[in-house]
């Protein structure tokens, strides 16, 4: 995404701003105009709600329709320019729609159908395109990227454009990425009139699986399931130490469950959590941090994780219930160790709770909003225990949730003795109301999706193994040096590109190219775990200096620098970096191979404790703060947590019997307990 800065006198206002941004809000046209792009968005959510019951579509269509929704809206929806250029304002109206844009709209639309509406006569000239095939494919990729460059910023589009530029050029560079290139026919052929480009695998999870999802979490948020889930949080956390940062953390998880961006997170639980973190005592800095960590984080929670883990499932080709295993254990981990910041920092503060008149009821507020947790049990339950499809999971659940919000403000009317029929209509508008607010929504996921399937669909002209010898001499075949440079390069692209975005692109140049290498030293990665390590980096970016509009979001609300604001949540977000690695090299932190429940719950409750060492170390905090000394015996503590078979290993420990190596870590923990217990100072805050 591309660096936002706005000047803004209110700072929910800009945080909103920044939101709707990301939620395809652009235009807000006035007149006969303003009906246009919510009935069009309406008519996606339809289309794709009727997929997985009713009507029965090739997998190519499917695509194709998705993506001319998409194209259309993003022309209708986002002006050429933000601001006037050169005093000329026809190409940057926010209140009505050009002409103009209305017809790239349709020429936008038209060309993502063309492969549909000429499907049998493209497949019976399949490798021999003919001038109408290419110059709609062409028309095809440059309206893609323009779209992607309205919507997303422009980081995507260069991206893009660069290795369209490359598949050309390749005979003219360097021998170390020189390659062949390719043809105008063989490119069109590949990009626009196959599924190995433009409308591969990215774009049908995105068509198939991921609308409905996102349609789920705008009809939660419509409903006001995200306001019950952070007074809920409040409620159960807001009295203890820190408690307004131990609520967000929770209320940012539960809210991760149906939204896959972290903005949106933060607009709805941080402007409760972060005044009241301000009030009880957070500096501002750290405040809008602590938000920011927890809702980039939210992308994590299984069982739902945000459009990249579904796209996940299909490159590895695992059911999705075997994604939402692998990474459970480093999730909750990640998610148990903030809860550990939140303490220490209010320790090291000295901060106490909310006052008991200022905190929530818990059961009266559980009880308002239980209509809330049953469709979330119902895809939960669909998932988990039915082992549904996650479309047909979603469908179901939607289904479920429309009911409760077609009856919901009828029931209250009747309670509160007021006009049903009113409160029926005002229903009526609230599905459609999110039916408009899901289809805009996808729209962003949509174009990142299908621009970032031209990258796959470069590499697959035969730059996959180029880019993996690249990849090996820039890393000198040293693992672990690949895996800090596919780190370092996740962090700054995604700088520029939604996580999604930023995973298919990593995954397509760095996953293939961790398990080769990893395999030529004898050592070997699962795809799952090479996978899940260019997805988690995909998310840390959300917060990684200077752009992170997480980081801008959160300031906005808290009036605190934006610049500090995102360094102070990426070394909150330290804790979550280290996993990556650490289940790359203990690949039973994602439950690879392991099938025993015992087993599995012994690995989570040391890789907890091995996670709060390291944030120990990082923060300088543990009950007091720490001697200097004491900081890499932490760090040595979180090593053996989580690489006990390596520590095992070194001493000549059989491997069966590599768990004992968590008796050692657990008694140094223990030592600095006591050491830190015993060192109070009179002025020192101290946790226990």
């Amino acid at each position: 995404m591309s660096t936002i800065v706005v000047e803004s006198d209110n700072g929910v206002d800009l945080a909103h701003q920044l939101a709707n941004e990301e939620a395809g809000i652009g235009r807000k046209p006035t007149s006969w105009q303003k009906y246009i792009i919510p009935t069009i968005a309406v008519a996606w959510s339809l289309f794709q709600l009727s997929l997985p019951k009713w009507i029965m579509l090739d997998t190519i269509y499917i695509r194709a329709i998705h993506l001319s929704f998409a194209l259309v809206l993003v022309y209708l929806n986002y002006p050429l320019f933000k601001k006037p250029i050169f005093g000329i304002t026809y190409f940057s109206r926010h209140k009505t729609i050009p002409l103009f844009d209305m017809l790239m709209a349709g020429l936008a639309c038209y060309c993502a159908l063309y492969l549909v509406l000429n499907l049998d006569a493209i497949n019976s000239r399949y490798g021999s395109p003919i001038l109408a095939d290419i110059i709609f494919g062409v028309l095809l990729t440059v309206l893609l990227l323009e779209g992607a460059r309205r919507t997303i910023g422009p980081a995507l589009s260069i991206i893009a454009g660069a290795f369209i530029a490359y598949c050309f050029l390749g005979p003219y560079m360097p021998d170390l990425i020189a390659f062949k290139g390719t043809s105008i026919n063989r490119f069109v052929g590949q990009m626009t009139m196959s599924t190995e480009g433009i409308y591969g695998i990215p774009l049908d999870v995105s068509a198939t699986i991921v609308f409905l999802f996102v349609l789920f979490g705008a009809m939660l948020d419509k409903a006001g399931a995200g306001y019950y889930f952070i007074q809920l949080a409040l409620s159960l956390l807001g009295r203890f130490k820190g408690g307004p940062a131990k609520a967000a953390i929770l209320g940012s998880g539960m809210t991760g469950l149906v939204s896959g961006s972290s903005i949106a997170n933060i607009v709805t639980t941080g402007t409760f959590t972060i005044p009241m973190m301000k009030k009880v005592g957070y500096p501002p800095t750290k405040a809008a941090a602590i938000e920011v960590a927890a809702s980039t984080d939210g992308q994590l929670a299984p069982p739902i994780m945000g459009a990249a883990a579904f796209i996940i499932a299909e490159y590895v080709n695992v059911p999705y219930i075997e994604v939402v295993k692998a990474a459970a254990i480093p999730a909750f981990a990640s998610y148990a160790a903030l809860f550990y910041i939140s303490h220490i920092e209010a320790s090291k503060l000295g901060l106490k709770g909310l006052p008991k008149d200022e905190t929530p009821q818990f059961f009266k507020i559980l009880l308002s909003g239980l209509h809330f947790l049953v469709p979330v049990f119902m895809l939960l339950y669909e998932l988990i225990v039915v082992r549904h499809s996650p479309e047909l999971a979603a469908f179901n659940a939607i289904m479920v949730l429309a009911m409760i919000m077609l009856l919901q403000e009828p029931l209250k009317a009747h309670l509160n003795k007021t006009d049903m029929v009113a409160a029926f209509k005002q229903s009526i508008v609230n599905i459609f109301s999110a039916l408009a607010a899901g289809g805009r929504n996808m729209v962003s996921v949509a174009l990142a999706t299908a621009a970032a399937g031209i990258i796959v669909g470069a590499v697959s002209l035969g730059l996959g193994n180029l880019i993996s010898e690249v990849i090996d001499v820039l890393s000198f075949g040293n693992v672990f040096l690949m895996l800090v440079i596919t780190a370092l390069a996740c962090l700054i692209i995604g700088m520029g590109l939604p996580t999604t975005a930023t995973y298919i692109v990593m995954a397509s140049l760095t996953a293939p190219a961790i398990v080769a290498i990893g395999a030529m030293q004898d050592f070997i990665v699962p795809l799952m775990a090479a996978h899940l390590f260019c997805f988690y980096f995909g998310i840390l970016a959300d917060d990684t200096p200077p752009v992170g509009l997480a980081a801008y979001a959160a300031a906005a609300i808290a009036k605190s620098p934006p610049i500090q604001t995102g360094i102070q949540a990426f070394m909150y977000d330290i804790r979550t970096a280290i996993l990556p690695f650490m289940f790359i090299f203990n690949t039973e932190l994602i439950l690879h191979n392991v099938y025993s429940w015992p087993q599995g719950i012994l690995i989570f409750v040391m890789a907890c404790i091995g996670n709060f060492a390291f944030a120990s170390a990082t923060q300088g905090w543990f009950l007091a703060k720490n001697k200097l000394w004491e900081i890499p015996v932490f760090m040595v503590i979180a090593f053996i947590m989580m690489q006990p078979q390596r520590v095992a290993q070194w001493i000549g420990v059989p491997h069966e019997q590599r768990y004992y190596m968590y008796i050692a870590g657990l008694v140094l923990f223990a030592i600095l307990c006591f050491l830190q217990k015993r060192r109070y100072v009179e002025g020192e805050p101290v946790i226990l």
